[in-house]
């Protein structure tokens, strides 16, 4: 085969793989950059950054990336009683990605986390949100423990009313 026929086998092959929806032929779906970058971007819009790294609502998300996920001491009190923004980063480094996929799938918790919104996660999102966790390293403290709801948590926190009746 000489230069010509082997460009436009190459061509072939390239439209053939962006028709299956493939993008390029190059880049692999699932290559671990793409997924930490990937993972990056949905930390930021899914609003896991929001209460799961220190401060960063407060600072309208100019947090350094070296303080992301590393959970949070501000409580949320409600008639549940009073939780804490869990570490991602040391959950995620004692979980291998399969346990995270179940462990997501299958949360159920106490408010103002919406775990009903990671259960409907892709597992192609959830594996990205766990390479880039990773990709992180292991990092910060592990929240304070739940406080029961007739316990009066340390400060600061804040309060949620009890939910209207239907």
């Amino acid at each position: 085969m000489n230069r010509r026929q082997n460009s436009r086998t190459a061509l072939r092959v390239a439209a053939f793989a962006l028709a299956l929806g493939g993008g390029s032929p190059l880049a692999q779906p699932d290559d671990d950059q793409v997924l930490i970058d990937h993972g990056r971007y949905l930390v930021t819009v899914a609003g896991c950054n929001d209460c799961h790294t220190p401060g960063y609502m407060a600072k309208e998300g100019k947090v350094p990336e070296e303080h992301w996920l590393t959970g949070d001491g501000f409580g949320w009190r409600g008639p549940w009683g009073t939780t804490y923004s869990a570490n991602l980063r040391i959950l995620m480094h004692a979980l291998t990605e399969e346990q995270w996929l179940d462990y997501a799938k299958n949360l159920r918790t106490r408010p103002p986390m919406p775990w009903f919104n990671l259960n409907q996660m892709e597992p192609r999102d959830l594996r990205a949100i766990y390479r880039f966790a990773r990709h992180l390293g292991p990092g910060g403290e592990r929240p304070p423990p739940f406080v029961p709801p007739d316990r009066e948590p340390n400060p600061p926190y804040a309060s949620f009313p009890a939910p209207p009746e239907p």
